[in-house]
């Protein structure tokens, strides 16, 4: 397999498309822990026109798989990858794994040996109404206990998502269990290498679009569903600011600094992640993202051979 992964603007999904049409016989396995669910176009950057080339569509997976409002997560993400990798190697074709998710990529890469854990009513009330810094100090001492490394921060990036944290540390502590097998995956890992200056513009330029063509009306449409707000803001960064301004606890203009700021921030965790990953043992080849396509390319293949 391929893997192709960097930060938000720096344009792996275009690569990726690219890579598979050359190679011919690919599809595009994503890597994306926001673009799996439908409905959720604009805010995730879920441009599926990029899979579209002079041959026709690269055939593109696990993106539009589960219902806004829902908590998908690494455990299923594992589990749908998998059946999706073994369908396209058994078709004879080429898988690539393309996106930005570095637990993602890195849970199936490895093969991490996970297991589904179900909401728990009573500890959630337990925890209701503590704070950031409370919770996290939680699932610091749980983690201590189950021998789980701290080193997800976003598991603390809101209070909703250290709850889950925890929720999920206590059921492996209460529920110890034979490890699921999910064999690792060999892959070479490409990295999409982008300024840090020209990412900041990149994602300005494209943030202000995505307002301009329809992400508040996203939202707003959402919400109409019957979608609750606060799992809207539950996904975080587009969702989060977007519907925080929608329902009005924020003007348009705080909206778009505070967002701004944030997918800033995200970018600059995702290669914090990525060289996490090149410490814990994985060889990324890291090509420039402003290089012309056609030279990535050649490079991606000369590896591959």
């Amino acid at each position: 397999m391929i893997t192709i992964l960097g930060p938000t603007a720096s344009g792996k999904t275009s690569l990726a498309t690219a890579l598979a049409a050359r190679m011919g016989g690919a599809e595009i396995i994503s890597a994306d822990s926001r673009q799996v669910y439908r409905g959720m176009d604009i805010g995730t950057g879920k441009d599926l026109a990029d899979y579209e080339t002079a041959e026709g569509k690269i055939p593109y997976h696990l993106i539009d798989i589960a219902e806004p409002g829902t908590k998908y997560n690494l455990y299923e993400y594992q589990r749908d990858f998998r059946a999706v990798y073994e369908d396209i190697r058994k078709r004879g074709k080429h898988p690539i794994l393309c996106g930005g998710t570095g637990l993602y990529i890195e849970a199936v890469l490895k093969g991490y040996q996970l297991s589904p854990v179900p909401q728990n009513a009573s500890l959630r009330k337990t925890l209701e109404g503590q704070s950031l810094e409370a919770l996290t100090v939680v699932l610091k001492d749980l983690k201590a206990k189950t021998g789980s490394k701290m080193h997800n921060k976003t598991d603390v990036d809101s209070c909703q998502r250290a709850i889950r944290a925890i929720e999920i540390e206590t059921y492996n502590l209460e529920h110890p269990m034979p490890l699921r097998e999910m064999p690792p995956v060999d892959s070479l890992v490409i990295g999409v290498n982008i300024d840090r200056d020209l990412r900041r513009e990149k994602i300005t330029h494209r943030l202000r679009k995505r307002l301009e063509t329809g992400m508040i009306e996203e939202v707003k449409g959402l919400l109409d569903r019957g979608i609750p707000a606060e799992d809207l803001i539950y996904y975080g960064l587009e969702y989060r600011y977007v519907t925080e301004y929608v329902i009005g606890r924020t003007t348009y203009d705080q909206m778009f600094r505070n967002l701004e700021i944030a997918i800033h921030q995200f970018a600059k965790r995702q290669m914090t992640w990525f060289r996490g990953m090149e410490r814990r043992g994985f060889t990324i080849h890291w090509i420039d993202a402003m290089l012309p396509l056609e030279t990535k390319i050649r490079q991606i293949l000369a590896l591959w051979q």
